[in-house]
């Protein structure tokens, strides 16, 4: 009860605080330094929460996880108040709300609006060549419109494919793993860490030339162990046909609102102008600095949204069994996860002076760089905070220049650019994509594994690969 009331003390002062006062008072940040390790158990909790919750009490998850992920929120904001003073709580919430929470929302949502409008006509059967198929394709995909966009775009056509079958969950978990993380490797397109990496002064194509044999070796690996799981287990199901309804005229194979294509092609040219071509500052909201560029792409993306709404058939939605309950899952979720891994982050980017000091110095040995440490630390990391700011800290860390880095320490770069992007799939908020992919399979009714379940497939068949990969080109 204390920490909402502090937070309807701090919702109160910012409306009856000018915002002269707060500009005079400056805008200072939490001490990232100066932080313990203890400041990060909301997030654990917040982890945990959606880690155990669901399984423990399944109904009063159902109801109130909005509620949940607010309270862990809180249970940094309110401390942070109390300790650092008003200026920097509100500070840290208006920065990771306005510059992280609402792009993030804002692309995901339109991502998901705009791919929902495309249906898959046709009878396509979920025969394990089908499937893999489907996978490989979204693996390409990935790096040239997004993992989100690729995932958001494929994921209804799988799960349409595979309605008949009765094992369907290692279908998704694969999909996450390939499509929604591994296949977004190869372009700045693919994953916000390489995009950020691009924006520093990485060459567009040097992710495709210096990741290309990693990337397509672990996608063919894993392709290969998907060909073999799902042809036990259609054999098992006896290799099961869908059965036509009564009176159902067959479609031919193709696509129903098409138009959203276009669509999809307009949210990648918005969000990569909207890095390569800075228009400065717009406007400053408590000491929070919101460029012009980015506020235009998230006006276009919304747009954009509304576009498909508009030009999409209400049928071709119910027929695609489109819902907004995943996007508003996602949105509650991630508004806790944000808030809650403000310290975590804050930690991380105080590098060799934070509480996370001894993991940062095990990527120098004797001045080398440690390629392995950079591969597994990036990765472990990015595996449960976000990626993008996990990869910059990284970055830095091995000299912060592109240049250098690109031709002097290739392997290096590699490894961070490897780690940030491949071990997002390790868990389902590893990237953006995956808890919605999540989300949109269960509405489906497919009946995903739980935090832990998902770890449990991700550690044994993704680790051991790592492991292979360290072995090959990091080491």
């Amino acid at each position: 009860m204390a920490g909402f009331i502090a937070w309807g003390v701090m919702i109160c002062s910012i409306i009856c605080m000018p915002e002269g006062a707060l500009a005079a008072a400056g805008h200072p940040s939490i001490p990232g330094a100066q932080l313990s390790v203890l400041w990060a158990i909301p997030f654990v909790c917040m982890l945990l929460s959606i880690a155990v919750m669901p399984l423990a009490l399944p109904h009063f998850w159902e109801k109130h996880f909005g509620k949940i992920a607010a309270f862990w929120g809180l249970a940094f904001l309110t401390p942070c108040l109390l300790v650092y003073g008003f200026n920097v709580a509100l500070y840290e919430f208006l920065h990771i709300i306005l510059l992280d929470y609402v792009p993030f929302l804002v692309l995901l949502f339109t991502l998901f609006t705009v791919a929902g409008g495309v249906r898959l006509t046709g009878s396509l059967v979920g025969t394990p060549v089908v499937n893999t198929g489907l996978l490989a394709v979204g693996t390409v995909l990935a790096s040239w419109m997004g993992t989100t966009g690729a995932a958001m775009l494929l994921i209804r056509p799988l799960l349409k494919a595979n309605a008949h079958r009765k094992y369907r969950v290692h279908s998704v978990v694969f999909f996450i793993f390939l499509v929604a993380n591994i296949g977004g490797s190869l372009t700045p397109l693919g994953d916000p860490p390489l995009f950020l990496g691009f924006l520093k002064g990485v060459d567009f194509f040097w992710t495709t030339t210096n990741l290309f044999v990693k990337t397509g070796l672990l996608s063919v690996v894993l392709l290969c162990i998907f060909f073999v799981v799902d042809a036990v287990l259609f054999k098992k199901e006896g290799s099961p046909k869908p059965a036509a309804p009564a009176g159902a005229v067959e479609e031919k194979l193709g696509l129903d609102g098409k138009i959203n294509l276009l669509f999809l092609l307009g949210v990648v040219v918005a969000v990569l102008l909207s890095g390569l071509y800075p228009l400065g500052e717009l406007v400053s909201v408590f000491g929070v600095s919101i460029d012009a560029q980015n506020m235009l792409r998230d006006v276009v993306l919304l747009c954009l949204a509304g576009l498909s709404l508009k030009f999409t058939s209400r049928r071709c939605r119910e027929l695609n069994g489109f819902s907004w309950a995943p996007i508003e899952e996602v949105a509650k979720l991630f508004f806790g996860i944000f808030i809650s891994m403000i310290p975590a982050i804050a930690i991380l980017r105080a590098g060799a002076d934070g509480a996370l000091a001894p993991l940062i110095h095990l990527v120098t040995h004797d001045g080398q760089p440690v390629n392995s440490m950079y591969f597994w630390l990036t990765g472990i990391l990015s595996s449960f905070l976000d990626n993008a700011p996990t990869y910059l800290v990284f970055f830095n860390t091995a000299g912060g220049d592109a240049q250098h880095l690109m031709h002097d320490m290739p392997a290096t770069l590699a490894a961070i650019s490897a780690g940030a992007v491949f071990m997002g799939a390790n868990s389902y908020i590893g990237n953006a994509p995956n808890f919605m992919v999540r989300s949109i399979a269960e509405s489906d009714g497919v009946r995903m594994p739980s935090f832990f379940g998902y770890m449990a497939w991700s550690v044994g068949i993704l680790v051991p690969l790592f492991g292979l990969l360290t072995w090959l080109f990091f080491v």
